[in-house]
């Protein structure tokens, strides 16, 4: 059986989730020891045991140590099942990571599916549905894949209750997608998403990003969700070029100026201009499990971080395949993916 170390590079719950969705996709039972090892929290949490039971339940999986802050997990995989799938966090953990976790097995299924995942959707150490939804989703579907995102609820921390719904289609196979160049910039513009607050927050962050980005009115706007179950900020920015959509968020919280959560997503937006490659940090990522089971690939992003390199480490754990990482420029870096 293979045994993945949890401790390993970033040592966060990725790794986990990493290693439950190839698990699926390659049918490779698993053993993984000292999961979250160094965090203040180690061990699985609700959110990391939601994946667990999400994968085991799409799979009919022979599971053991599936216990909260338990350090060692065994994962045996049985035929995935594409279906209808239900799963509550129970917390405010993220919605999109448990759906990342099971959404390529279920793409790569004999038959349609849906998901509904009760739990956050927008939370600060996850992708938030927005970027699922700009920057993802379109990129998967060049690659073959058919997944619809919708947003029935939104849902913040600490409270959580947030709901989301996916309808994955069977894929034969994903295709290779490569992108070299960004692009002219064909759109900037902004959103921001106001829940249980006063709407003067979302007003001030639009106004920085307006003189910051040299945008005009039309290309901001807000909405105030009075469905979710507790109050929750997020700003977002999308850069749309000739090769894709990028999407960049900051959130709220107590005791940080709205001006301040404005400017931090700005920040992030003009590195990432900066930079002038077609991938930013997070959606490399994103995209790596993806054009691994693709067989090929590359793409041009910015220099990869310890959490992109980690889960290089683990998809090689479970995939025989070359994935190269080298300079190119002084602000960019190509992954490639050759078997």
């Amino acid at each position: 059986m293979l045994t993945v170390d949890g401790a390993q590079g970033e040592g966060g719950g990725q790794i986990l989730r990493t290693a439950l969705a190839l698990s699926l996709c390659v049918n490779q039972p698993f053993r993984m020891i000292n999961i979250r090892a160094r965090r203040r929290r180690p061990g699985l949490q609700y959110q990391h045991l939601a994946a667990v039971h999400a994968a085991a339940q799409v799979s009919a999986a022979n599971v053991s140590g599936a216990t909260k802050d338990s350090l060692q997990l065994t994962f045996k995989p049985g035929r995935v099942v594409a279906g209808d799938y239900r799963i509550d966090i129970g917390t405010a953990g993220s919605t999109t990571l448990v759906l990342q976790t099971i959404m390529p097995a279920l793409m790569l299924a004999d038959s349609y599916s849906t998901v509904i995942i009760e739990g956050g959707t927008h939370n600060p150490m996850a992708p938030p549905f927005e970027f699922m939804q700009y920057a993802l989703l379109p990129l998967l579907h060049r690659m073959g894949a058919g997944v619809r995102l919708e947003l029935l609820r939104p849902g913040f921390a600490p409270a959580g209750g947030g709901l989301i719904k996916a309808g994955i289609d069977p894929t034969v196979a994903l295709r290779p997608l490569n992108i070299d160049k960004r692009g002219r910039i064909l759109q900037r513009r902004a959103e921001v998403l106001l829940a249980n607050l006063p709407e003067h927050i979302a007003k001030r962050e639009l106004a920085v990003i307006v003189r910051l980005m040299s945008l005009s009115d039309e290309d901001v706007h807000y909405k105030v969700d009075t469905r979710a179950a507790g109050p929750g900020n997020v700003v977002l920015i999308m850069i749309q070029s000739a090769a894709l959509t990028e999407c960049f968020s900051e959130f709220g919280k107590k005791g940080l100026p709205a001006e301040r959560v404005a400017q931090r997503a700005v920040q992030a937006a003009k590195d990432y201009l900066q930079a002038d490659v077609p991938i930013g940090r997070h959606l490399a990522d994103q995209l790596l499990v993806f054009l691994a089971l693709a067989g090929g690939g590359r793409f041009a992003t910015m220099r990869p971080s310890l959490h992109t390199l980690t889960t290089i480490a683990v998809i090689q754990s479970f995939i025989s395949i070359a994935i190269d990482q080298y300079q190119i420029s002084d602000t960019s870096w190509q992954i490639s993916f050759d078997h």
